[in-house]
């Protein structure tokens, strides 16, 4: 019986593209969804000290089923495992990481980006919210900041855009585009993204035509 190809990247795999941009020593914020999940795909060997603004240092991989603690949280409520370094402290000072810039990079998710690097991340008009959470203050104080998320919206829409509808968490900022098709990347943010890494059985031509922004091929 034959079996077919399967095309792109699952979540998994997308993370695991995203730990391939740590570098030993870093410190790491991870958002909510898909970048908690480079938790589990950090390279053997190398030292990462991953942070969540409600005030850990430290933390593990993503747990399991069986391995879930309910008082270990991440910011976005999400169960987490701690290591034998790990250290808590005040929300106040987790933020005074963030925004004096001792943070290397940052994974988020996102519902769309700009050609330009604008990031909308946060909240749909006319649905409920929790707030903006360190969103704002993680693409205004680290260093890198890499996007993962599915090329296209539920509806086949495209979230590579040239120009966010939906309300802005930065603008300017990000630095990389993992999405489930494909990588976009650029030097500068006075640059234009450049597609540098197609998903396995997916051609440029298949990104292109789920893409609305411009970019370099």
């Amino acid at each position: 019986m034959a079996t077919t190809m399967t095309k792109g990247w699952d979540r998994n795999q997308m993370a695991a593209r995203a730990a391939r941009e740590l570098r030993d020593g870093y410190y790491v914020n991870l958002g909510i969804g898909i970048p908690t999940l480079v938790a589990n795909n950090i390279p053997e060997g190398m030292t990462v000290t991953l942070q969540s603004e409600n005030g850990m240092l430290g933390i593990g991989p993503f747990p399991y089923e069986d391995e879930v603690d309910p008082d270990l949280i991440n910011a976005g409520k999400q169960t987490i495992s701690q290591l034998p370094s790990s250290s808590y402290f005040s929300s106040a000072d987790s933020f005074a990481m963030i925004r004096g810039g001792h943070i290397d990079l940052t994974v988020l998710g996102a519902m769309e980006v700009s050609e330009k690097g604008d990031i909308a991340n946060w909240m749909i008009p006319g649905k409920m919210i929790k707030g903006m959470g360190g969103a704002m203050d993680l693409v205004a104080g680290v260093k890198k900041i890499i996007v993962v998320m599915e090329h296209v919206s539920k509806n086949g829409d495209p979230k590579f855009i040239p120009e966010c509808t939906l309300p802005l968490t930065g603008k300017n900022v990000v630095d990389m585009i993992i999405t489930d098709l494909a990588v976009f990347q650029r030097p500068d943010h006075g640059s234009p993204f450049k597609l540098i890494e197609v998903a396995p059985g997916i051609t440029a031509d298949d990104v292109a035509a789920k893409t609305s922004a411009r970019y370099d091929s």
